[in-house]
């Protein structure tokens, strides 16, 4: 039996962490791609990131001013009960609770045309999976809109193949250039229809940084596209060198026999996502 208002509570500490403490991976990344990146400004770049991470964690402040929308990925095991109705309430409640005490910056607005903000960065964007067993594993996500808006999903034709899936990652990338905020993590999913794969990448995403694919094939593909990614120079910040991402996460599901579906998500240097299972 799980509590919903627990359910609330740990949305709203991962979010009041998420926006304020990177995780240990991400910091580690930064010290080794400072090690390792070629330019002199690159470097710099890359050691005062570490310092803003270092200075946003003892003050308690965001790492950065955009804040995002709250992307929620749900694992519920069916097995699962709950004490009272609500699940999606106590989701968004914990989002409202986590913005508002933590001072973060409300990004939503309550309609895409005609705007206003919703003032609680509410609802949250909350995607479910049932699963067997008998937990919940709560993932969230803090996704500022720099990154996001260099994303893309093409459906292809099957005949573009590999080198056409490789070719359309590193045109996102070499688009997005200094707007996605890099040094980058980049998600991709492949497969699936035109939703399913854009949730793949999204999903990608927060696999523990770095983590390669389970699949042997798709691992290789990912340290193999990773180096292709990181010799387009667009480097930390835009301002170039050899650290353009630090990791390349895909994700790969079934698709129909007349379509390649590829899409790219980007997520900017600030990286913010935590986790939690009840």
């Amino acid at each position: 039996m799980i509590s919903t208002d627990q359910v609330r509570r740990t949305v709203r500490d991962l979010y009041k962490q998420a926006c304020v403490v990177i995780n240990p991976e991400l910091k580690a990344a930064f010290v080794r791609a400072a090690k390792e990146e070629p330019s002199p400004q690159g470097r710099e770049i890359l050691a005062m990131l570490v310092d803003n991470s270092e200075l946003a964690q003892r003050e308690n402040l965001p790492m950065c001013q955009d804040t995002g929308i709250a992307v929620v990925f749900l694992e519920l095991g069916e097995d699962v009960r709950f004490d009272k109705p609500g699940l999606l309430d106590a989701v968004n409640q914990g989002v409202r609770e986590a913005w508002k005490e933590q001072y973060l910056r409300a990004s939503l607005v309550k309609d895409p045309l005609r705007r206003g903000n919703t003032g609680d960065n509410t609802p949250a964007m909350v995607h479910l999976d049932l699963v067997p067993g008998d937990h919940l594993r709560i993932v969230v996500g803090a996704k500022g809109t720099g990154a996001e808006n260099m994303s893309k999903t093409k459906i292809m034709s099957p005949s573009a193949g590999v080198e056409g899936t490789k070719a359309f990652l590193l045109e996102t990338v070499k688009a997005a250039g200094p707007n996605a905020c890099p040094p980058l993590v980049l998600g991709m999913g492949i497969g699936g229809n035109s939703e399913e794969v854009t949730l793949l990448a999204k999903k990608a995403l927060y696999r523990p940084l770095g983590s390669p694919n389970p699949d042997p094939y798709y691992a290789n593909l990912e340290k193999e596209w990773l180096a292709a990614v990181n010799r387009l120079g667009v480097g930390p910040q835009g301002l170039g060198g050899g650290t353009t991402a630090l990791a390349l996460h895909i994700e790969a599901k079934s698709c129909h026999i007349g379509a390649l579906p590829v899409a790219v998500n980007i997520d900017c240097h600030a990286h913010r996502h935590k986790e939690a299972v009840l």
